[in-house]
């Protein structure tokens, strides 16, 4: 026959563990990740009109940021990004007319709910 306390130990383990794999799984979904990249990442295309990346969940417009440099590390894109009213988990960037070279697209995601990501990745221009 088990002890009371061991019952409880074994309770409260229980519980401790549902909580931390609860609290563990709603932090991993406040953030946005990008789900698809034109141009894509290592991809060799022709100087592209825009940038534009599609996230895994809402952006907010305000905070959320997309740049586009140079090999220099020389920004190339004048105008600023912007998150589509209509989609708001997408957000582009046009671009000049782009020289044959290597080019790095620059993202800060911020979801609606204010969690904050970001990265980079690379395209060639042919």
């Amino acid at each position: 026959m088990q002890s009371y306390s061991t019952d409880v130990r074994r309770w409260i383990k229980a519980l401790a563990i549902f909580c931390a794999a609860a609290v563990l799984s709603g932090s991993a979904f406040a953030h946005v990740f990008p789900k698809k990249q034109e141009p894509g990442a290592g991809a060799t295309v022709a100087s592209p009109a825009q940038v534009k990346i599609l996230f895994d969940g809402a952006l907010e417009p305000s905070f959320t940021t997309l740049t586009v440099t140079d090999a220099d590390g020389k920004q190339v894109n004048v105008e600023k990004a912007s998150v589509d009213s209509q989609e708001p988990a997408v957000i582009s960037v046009p671009l000049p007319t782009l020289a044959p070279g290597h080019y790095t697209v620059h993202w800060a995601a911020v979801a609606s709910d204010g969690h904050r990501t970001h990265g980079d990745y690379s395209f060639d221009v042919k």
